[in-house]
């Protein structure tokens, strides 16, 4: 079955904005009558429309995933981003049940898709594929599709919160008590085995366009993937070698034709549904939904009143600085010893590494560079002259650092007089800024055009890396990484940056965390790779000390949630 993409955006995007905060949606109820479902596209606008959903709910994972992580800042600036220090609680770890509105939204937005899904679960199993003209491929890919996404909502529970209920109905709907995180497990498990081989199959290169946006064989496996990488996590059972065997299936072919790109960025471009390293993607597009460039995702990534230095007034997306790239320079302009964190020293590490480049818009489409630093200047559509980009409420023109201060105009070989570098005391100039999806200018066609890339070819061969690591086979880890790593350096570097045997780097479990910090910086999983190599709660990086103990490494049923289903209790360290 060949679900174009826009078709998919266009049925889902009159209901981008509702139902993604209440599980009794009036208007859902229904979409699952018996007078609902009349034609063939009446059932698949409800099959995806769990799908518009997840994509929405992305903006919650991202926060939890990346600020409370050793690479992703929000530091206060000039008064912006305090907000009631809920940042600062989130990077000390210092959140509680009562005020953690980011895990209530995560906790509610997951529960909101599995019972979306559940709902169109149920409808479908009261139909026969006859009654719509679906062959019985097509209708079993339909259900699949349902149960696949069901599974990546609990995957994300599982990881976050470890203890929740398990809800496989629609019609079953009073309040469960959390199941064992082994039962989850089972449950996702045998969901994706299950119904793996019900699902698309990717053949050939190029052909991702026409099934964008929908579970294939190959994604699927790369949630089975994502589950045993962490089982030793989740459930304290290692599952190592079984994540080596099926992440080998995928890059061998097995569930269809994957390869690495050529170009770094070409997973995140405006046409990444034509790019055979992208495994799941949710479609997006100017006009329709892109939440990947809306709030709290990568449109906040640059500096405020970044659309003038862009060019993209008219993107219909608007711009914050609330993420920065932590710092690697004390206010001295010495280079932090920490042991993780520094995340543009980490990229510095290997010479003439392209993710260094200033981010830059080439035209016809196209950019280079992953990071915003220094002076940002550009021609100013009133003088006709070049001009600097300006705090937005102080009177200075930005010099952006790799290091958090109270700069304010100061020029570039100066430091403040005032030492203190800690989330609270950063101004507009503190923290690399960065580009993750292109934000491209107004005049560009294919602006705001980017997919929103969910799993891609590279988590599968770093999978599969980590697992021959800790296996033993550091050699055969260490090849497996160079098979990407090696198309973000010049060909006379390759020598200096690859890992031995190819190259003079010497690989190590210390480069093997480092390199997925490189390759997914800012992809939404920093979190869960800190908690798998023991480093999220007793690691050390820029303003925060280890832990007490680890009882933060999920995180707390807030208050809310608690007070709303009795049979439900605290997660370990958190009360009541």
């Amino acid at each position: 079955m060949k679900l174009l993409k826009n078709i998919i955006i266009a049925s889902l995007s009159a209901f981008a904005m509702s139902g993604c905060t209440d599980l009794d949606e009036t208007l859902y109820d229904q979409v699952g009558s018996d007078n609902y479902y009349n034609t063939k596209m009446d059932v698949i606008r409800a099959v995806f429309r769990p799908f518009e959903h997840a994509y929405w709910s992305i903006c919650n994972r991202h926060i939890l995933n990346e600020l409370p992580a050793d690479q992703l800042i929000t530091p206060t600036r000039d008064g912006w981003f305090y907000d009631g220090g809920c940042w600062e609680r989130l990077h000390y770890h210092t959140w509680t049940v009562d005020d953690f509105v980011e895990a209530r939204d995560e906790w509610n937005g997951c529960f909101q898709g599995i019972m979306q899904c559940n709902l169109v679960i149920e409808d479908l199993s009261r139909f026969t594929p006859e009654q719509f003209g679906f062959d019985p491929a097509e209708f079993d890919n339909l259900k699949a599709q349902c149960r696949i996404l069901r599974a990546w909502f609990y995957i994300r529970l599982l990881d976050e919160f470890r203890n929740v209920p398990l809800v496989t109905t629609y019609s079953d709907r009073p309040n469960n008590p959390q199941a064992d995180p082994a039962v989850i497990f089972r449950f996702i498990e045998d969901e994706l085995k299950n119904n793996m081989g019900k699902l698309i199959r990717k053949d050939g290169p190029g052909t991702n366009s026409s099934i964008q946006g929908q579970w294939t064989q190959a994604a699927a496996a790369s949630l089975l993937v994502r589950l045993y990488l962490n089982a030793e996590v989740y459930v304290g059972e290692s599952r190592f070698t079984d994540c080596a065997v099926v992440a080998q299936d995928i890059i061998d072919g097995k569930y269809g034709f994957y390869e690495v790109a050529d170009r770094w960025d070409a997973a995140f471009d405006y046409d990444n549904d034509n790019c055979d390293e992208v495994i799941f993607g949710f479609s997006g597009a100017k006009g329709y939904s892109h939440w990947h460039y809306d709030y709290n995702t990568y449109a906040w990534t640059v500096p405020a009143n970044a659309a003038w230095f862009l060019d993209d007034n008219k993107s219909g997306i608007h711009h914050n600085c609330k993420y920065a790239a932590s710092p690697s320079y004390d206010l001295d302009g010495n280079l932090y010893d920490y042991e993780l964190g520094m995340p543009v020293q980490n990229f510095r590490k290997y010479p003439g590494d392209e993710r260094m480049k200033f981010y830059t818009n080439l035209g016809n489409s196209r950019r280079e560079g992953l990071f915003l630093f220094g002076y940002l200047e550009y021609k100013d559509n009133n003088t006709g002259k070049m001009t600097r980009l300006r705090s937005p409420e102080l009177p200075y023109d930005l010099y952006i650092r790799d290091a958090v201060g109270t700069f304010h105009g100061l020029d570039p070989e100066k430091w403040p007089g005032d030492k203190t570098s800690t989330l609270r005391t950063g101004d507009h100039n503190s923290g690399w800024h960065f580009v993750k999806y292109p934000l491209l200018s107004d005049d560009d066609p294919n602006q705001v055009e980017s997919d929103y890339t969910e799993i891609r070819l590279p988590e599968i061969i770093y999978s599969l890396a980590e697992c021959r690591m800790r296996a033993g086979d550091m050699s055969g880890a260490a090849q497996l990484l160079n098979e990407v790593r090696r198309r973000n350096y010049p060909a006379e570097n390759l020598d200096e940056v690859l890992y031995a045997p190819e190259g003079k780097v010497r690989f190590s479990e210390d480069e093997m965390l480092a390199e997925w910090g490189r390759e997914f910086f800012a992809e939404s999983r920093r979190r869960i790779d800190l908690v798998r190599f023991g480093k999220f709660n007793t690691g050390r990086w820029w303003d925060k000390t280890p832990d007490s103990d680890n009882h933060t490494s999920i995180f707390p049923i807030v208050r809310s949630v608690l007070n709303a289903n009795e049979l439900l209790k605290q997660n370990p360290g958190y009360g009541r």
